[in-house]
């Protein structure tokens, strides 16, 4: 019989942990295959731990991680993926944004032959220009990759485990997943689904942390702005050049009557700090990256494992 591997990452979720292993166990037991359910933890200060603890001596199938500290969305999730030992690995989050429908429906898709099959919002309960906001930087996104990234997916979605093998030998510190999937060649399968919004617990999507996977997506798939920032210094310096030479001739013709002023000169010092300055922190960007994988940290240390 062909095994299942759910996996679900975690931090605070104590209002949603009990029901959501109760839910995908009750979705998986309606079909016809072996399963285990990894929750990886980021180290959660409320009761989430204690629950996941309750829950895995009462069910071998749950298996936990709780990792040392937080590690954050990006690398926690990948972690969790890479320790599945299932024909197929589902991920899935904790707050029930992502239907309990979506799983028999992406492993259907996967029993035709699919390898990845991932989940599409095509409507969200959400801000709506919240919404709009993520579609216009997905479609930035693929104007200037290298390679095409699926639009308007969350990341949760079904993972072949031959997909899964691919992703453990990709040495990654801080993987920009989504990017990721794209990269290693399989087709990818979508099924649309509306958003619900979260019902139970506080969202831990912020500004910061949205900014950081938006600047992880174009700094880990594009050249683009490396390239712009050269593009811009030349066309700068000759902006600049122009209006000096401009300027020259004016001070020639009118001498005793065109005053420069200082005008002109603050807004051009300022104007041109204002984009070393951004350029700079692009530039930054791109060597952060450099500098995680030089460092060769663990994706996740763990704390304790439970059921494995």
């Amino acid at each position: 019989m062909k095994k299942i591997s759910i996996v679900t990452p975690t931090f605070n979720e104590e209002e949603n942990i009990e029901r959501l292993c109760h839910e995908i166990k009750h979705e998986i037991e309606k079909l016809n295959y072996n399963y285990e359910h990894i929750v990886i933890d980021n180290c959660s200060t409320d009761k989430t731990i204690d629950k996941l603890r309750e829950i895995a001596s009462k069910d071998k199938n749950v298996k936990v991680i709780i990792n040392s500290r937080n590690y954050g969305h990006i690398k926690s999730p990948f972690y969790g993926m890479l320790q599945s030992s299932g024909d197929a690995c589902i991920l899935m989050v904790a707050d029930f944004q992502e239907p309990m429908d979506l799983i028999p429906k992406y492993i259907t898709k996967w029993e035709s032959g699919s390898k990845i099959v991932l989940g599409e919002k095509i409507a969200s309960d959400e801000n709506n220009f919240m919404f709009t906001l993520r579609k216009l930087f997905y479609y930035f996104l693929n104007k200037i990759s290298e390679t095409k990234l699926s639009t308007n997916t969350t990341g949760t979605g079904l993972f072949d485990k031959e997909v899964i093998n691919r992703l453990k030998k990709i040495n990654d510190p801080y993987p920009y997943f989504r990017g990721l999937i794209s990269e290693i060649g399989f087709k990818i399968e979508t099924i649309k689904f509306h958003q619900p919004l979260r019902k139970f617990g506080i969202t831990k999507n912020n500004f910061f942390t949205l900014y950081d996977l938006a600047m992880l997506g174009i700094v880990k798939h594009s050249r683009m702005p490396l390239r712009f920032m050269t593009l811009l210094g030349f066309i700068a310096s000759f902006g600049c050049l122009l209006v000096a030479m401009v300027y020259l001739i004016l001070k020639l013709i009118f001498w005793n009557s065109f005053t420069l002023g200082s005008a002109p000169t603050l807004i051009g010092i300022f104007a041109i700090s204002s984009i070393q300055i951004m350029l700079l922190g692009l530039l930054g960007e791109y060597i952060g990256i450099i500098l995680l994988h030089q460092r060769n940290m663990p994706l996740v240390i763990e704390k304790e494992r439970i059921n494995f």
